[in-house]
């Protein structure tokens, strides 16, 4: 699984672009490096390609070209947002013309080399630039770190400083009232002071969940055989013997088993099925549905009543989406859905919401391991046949 805040990487690329091979694989031979690519181009709409699929660190570009000449490429260079801030060095054979270099740094180069190149200046000026762009990645990089750190010190604060301080509140005020009273009252009072402390150990367990997602690279799953009708039924249960007046109805198709980490899962079902009770119509049922029949995936999904205003769809799966919501909120910070989309992502499968009408639905697809996987996409060729043959058939 991927890192969501990768470190810079170790190569840097450089982009030659020039109509003639030969000069290519002399500039390329010259700037040939262990942590350097070397990207070219013989003409400026391959440059342009380049640029739009590329990071690039330095881009040498030939003066002289037919169809789209080294100025008008930098020009075109500088008005994209993505190409805009990269270091041009222009290559000329032409003769030490003052209108023409003018011309160049007004097209947004940063310097002027002619030909025959001293190839101890090239590798100089080059190295500059790569150390420069270097630098630049490697300070970003830790810009998004300490942002990180700082949102993360954030949430942790507004857990403590107030989801924490309601089950906590109510914990130590039930506390102080047990003594003296009845034994029935004692009852009640410790199995809300047990609902509680469970309520904190959630919060506290969803909070190592974010701390090990963001920084640990993702939550750790053990695959092993398991059946999700199972353990969402599992789950159902439980949910309806804490909400006695909801309606949650479960419906199944096909075979639900797979390689999964089952109680991995079973917090993901937990999750959207206790959001949907949360956020979701009072009035109206919450409705799961498992869908077993694809060969190589296991899908459920959760429905209810109510929708999700629009401009909350895009950050919905963001844990730090609470901070720009107002302090005094009663509904957490909302790192459910981040958990569910990690785990999800933890076991290569997919996590889709719409809500649209009076209606939400979360969509999850599990594959079911990479076993099945591979069945999966044998069985798709033996019914389809070669490649060659489905060419052919359409045609």
């Amino acid at each position: 699984m991927p890192l969501e805040n990768p470190p810079p990487p170790t190569r840097i690329k450089c982009l030659l672009v020039d109509d003639v091979d030969a000069n290519l694989l002399a500039l390329a031979a010259l700037l040939r490096s262990d942590d350097v690519e070397l990207l070219t181009a013989r003409s400026g709409v391959e440059a342009l390609e380049l640029l739009l699929a590329h990071d690039i660190a330095l881009a040498l570009l030939d003066v002289q070209m037919p169809e789209m000449d080294g100025f008008q490429l930098a020009e075109l260079m500088r008005g994209s947002e993505r190409t805009r801030h990269v270091p041009i060095i222009f290559i000329t054979a032409g003769g030490r013309d003052e209108r023409r270099v003018f011309k160049g740094y007004e097209s947004g180069g940063v310097d002027f080399l002619h030909k025959p190149i001293n190839p101890v200046i090239l590798r100089n000026k080059a190295d500059v630039f790569f150390r420069l762009y270097r630098q630049q990645q490697q300070l970003a990089y830790e810009l998004r770190e300490r942002t990180e750190a700082l949102h993360l010190a954030e949430m942790f604060m507004a857990v403590l400083g107030h989801d924490l301080r309601n089950p906590l509140s109510a914990v130590m005020l039930m506390a102080s009232a047990i003594e003296g009273a009845t034994p029935e009252r004692v009852a009640a009072l410790t199995s809300r002071i047990i609902s509680s402390s469970q309520r904190m150990a959630r919060m506290i367990d969803d909070l190592l969940d974010v701390v090990r997602a963001r920084l640990a690279g993702g939550i750790a799953i053990r695959r092993e055989a398991a059946d999700l009708g199972v353990l969402v039924r599992r789950v159902v249960h439980e949910h309806r013997a804490a909400h006695p007046q909801r309606r949650i109805t479960i419906t199944e198709d096909g075979d639900l088993g797979g390689e999964w980490d089952a109680d991995r899962l079973a917090q993901v079902a937990s999750n959207l099925i206790g959001n949907a009770l949360k956020h979701g119509d009072a009035a109206g049922a919450v409705e799961i549905h498992l869908d077993g029949r694809a060969p190589g995936a296991a899908t459920f999904s959760v429905r209810n009543g109510g929708r999700i205003p629009p401009e909350l769809l895009p950050m919905l799966f963001d844990p730090f989406r609470g901070r720009s919501q107002n302090e005094g909120r009663r509904d957490g910070l909302g790192l459910g859905l981040y958990i569910v989309k990690q785990i999800v992502d933890a076991h290569g499968g997919e996590v889709e919401v719409e809500s649209a009408g009076a209606q939400t639905c979360f969509v999850v697809r599990l594959p079911r391991g990479a076993a099945a996987d591979e069945d999966a996409a044998r069985e798709t060729q033996r019914f389809q046949g070669p490649p060659n043959s489905r060419a052919s058939m359409r045609e």
